[in-house]
Parts: structure tokens; sequence; C-alpha cells
């Protein structure tokens, strides 16, 4: 007798079952591309190339050691250094939002994040470069006080954590950040080294103190523009100070000008040691300044701690958007293909 033509009662559902794997498989994928934000969470702010900060202070600026600052990255326009940023998770990297607010007219695709750079004229076998997807510039910030300056950049591919590329730890909040027991701090960049000077080749650090706000808001200092958002670093003296690149378009003091709306240290980390947990947190965000390295005009930086819930809202938020129409187009391929099935064996 001839074999019966007529399908088996079991081939659609194990075709149905096949489509269900698959539609696990494809969350798996999406869930693994998210590990790499939670892979090194227990890892922040940790130096493989360097060794924790000695008792002696460095006093003025000198060549960063090469893996000295693995979370600083450069921000380029055209492969030409723009601002500093941080490195805060393997697809996110905080920086000032003046580095974006007057530039936002620039197509994105000449922006990118270079990682893993000590020298900017020869990026070395450890460099990582990677575009930015989304700018989330803080909703409030303000281009007349410098008021909330800062900025968060979601990258398309995460970066690969090794020995002179990681994240650095961010304060949960201000009561946090008090109770970190900081014991040196300091700067980094390619900014110039004074006012008129031009931008640095290789990746320069300073150490610097943290400056009271209420001594930075004297007359005699920056006259009362320090908001509860920023913080003051730097020596009394002027010695260690960052160049920063500012949006900011008062006048505080008519024979010092504000540093000039160019290329430098903007955006890039104030960086304090916790000898508690033996390790580094970003404290503040280079924002602004009067000149470079003038008596009793420190630089100015966004506070982290102030910013850490909108730090989280923005990657939690940017991250759950990302994936959410992969989602859909999952369940509608699946929906079709059921229907087709449905349709076949009805």
């Amino acid at each position: 007798m001839a074999p019966s033509s007529e399908p088996e009662p079991w081939g659609p559902l194990l075709q149905l079952l096949q489509l269900l794997q698959l539609l696990q498989l494809l969350q798996l994928l999406q869930l693994l591309q998210l590990l790499p934000l939670l892979r090194y969470t227990g890892g922040c702010g940790q130096r493989f190339l360097v060794a924790p900060p000695g008792m002696a202070r460095i006093v003025g600026g000198r060549k960063a050691p090469e893996g000295a600052w693995p979370w600083q990255v450069s921000i380029q326009i055209q492969s030409r250094h723009h601002c500093g940023g941080t490195i805060v998770s393997s697809l996110s990297v905080l920086t000032a939002a003046h580095c974006f607010h007057g530039f936002l007219w620039i197509r994105r695709s000449y922006f990118r994040v270079v990682a893993g750079l000590n020298v900017l004229s020869a990026p070395g076998p450890h460099t990582q470069i990677r575009s930015i997807r989304e700018v989330h510039i803080h909703k409030d910030y303000r281009t007349s006080t410098g008021d909330n300056d800062v900025a968060l950049l979601m990258l398309f591919f995460p970066f690969n954590f090794s020995r002179h590329i990681q994240p650095v730890c961010t304060p949960h909040n201000v009561t946090h950040e008090f109770s970190l027991n900081f014991s040196h701090c300091f700067i980094s960049g390619w900014g110039k080294s004074w006012s008129r000077g031009k931008l640095e080749n290789r990746l320069q650090e300073a150490e610097v103190e943290l400056i009271d706000r209420r001594t930075c808001n004297l007359r005699s200092w920056y006259g009362g523009i320090i908001t509860k958002n920023m913080l003051c670093a730097g020596l009394e003296s002027g010695a260690s100070d960052t160049c920063q690149v500012t949006a900011l378009y008062m006048s505080v003091n008519s024979s010092l000008p504000l540093s000039s709306p160019q290329d430098g240290d903007s955006g890039g980390p104030l960086q304090c040691h916790s000898e508690d947990e033996d390790r580094f947190y970003v404290v503040g965000v280079t924002s602004f300044g009067i000149g470079c390295g003038i008596r009793r005009k420190p630089g100015v930086y966004a506070r982290t701690g102030v910013f850490a819930g909108w730090l989280n809202q923005s990657q939690t938020g940017s991250v759950s958007a990302a994936h959410r129409p992969r989602s859909r187009r999952s369940s509608a391929q699946l929906s079709a293909a059921l229907m087709l099935l449905w349709n076949v064996h009805k």
C-alpha cells in the first residue's frame, strides 16, 4: 500500500515549538548585549597598570603614565580632539553638556569616542574607537550660568574592558560622596597647559584639592556664582588647573577672561581615590573656569553626586529604548509565523 500523503498531526506542533525556541534564542541574544553593562559593576575605579596614590603629593602637572586613567576618553570631531569624557559603563560616557550644546548642528557621524589613548597623534594597539548613538544633555543645563553642565553619551557598541580601558565608579549621592574618605584627587586631559597655549599631545595629570563652596564663592574668588550643583578643585595658588572649553557668556570680572571656547579639558574627569575602598570615583565633570592656573580661580566642575539619579535614569531609559523595537519585531515575526502555520494546516 502506498504511504499516505496527509501531513502528520504532530508536524505543526513541532514547527511551533521550533519557532518558540527561536524566539527564546533571540531574547537570549538581546540579554547578552546587556551583559557588558553588568559585568563590571563591582570592578569600577581600578587601575591595573599604575599603583595607588602614594603619600607624597604631586605638585603641578605632569605627563600621565600609560594606563593611569583607563576611564579617560577623547571625544573627537573628525579625528580632532574636542572634549574629554569618562567611561561610566561599557556603553556610556559622561561628559559636559557644553561640549555638545553648541555643536548639535554637526552630524553625529562626525563624532567619535576614543578610549585607551595616551598620545593623541599616536593611538596605540590598546585604543578602541566607538560611535555615538545618543546624546543626553541635562534638561536643566543653562548656558548663562553653566549650571547642570552634564551630558551622557550612549554608544553603538560597548567597550571591551582591559587593563587600559576601565569604567570609573560614580557616587550614589552627595551623602555617599562624603562617606568615601577621599585622600587624593586628580584632574586629567589633553587641554592647554596655559591660557594661550596649544593642546597637549600626551595625556596630562595633576593633583588638586577639593575647595569648599563657601570659599570658592568669596568675592575675591568667584563672587557667588558657584551653585550647589558645582564644586571647585585646584590649589589656591592656581598651580594645578584645567583649561576648559566653556559655554559661559557671563562676565565675572572684565579683567579676567573666561576660558576661551576652544578645544581642551572640558568634560573630562575630576577623580578622587577612596582609601576605604581602594578605588577611584568621578567626583566632577570639568565645566568652566577663568583662564588657566590663575590664583583663586580654580577649575569649576559639575558635581557628579548631585546627578546620580539623572545618570541612572538616562542609562536605564536608553538601554530599554534600544532593545524595545527588537522585541516588537520578534513578537511580530512570531505572530506572522503562527498565522502562516494556521493557514497551511487548518
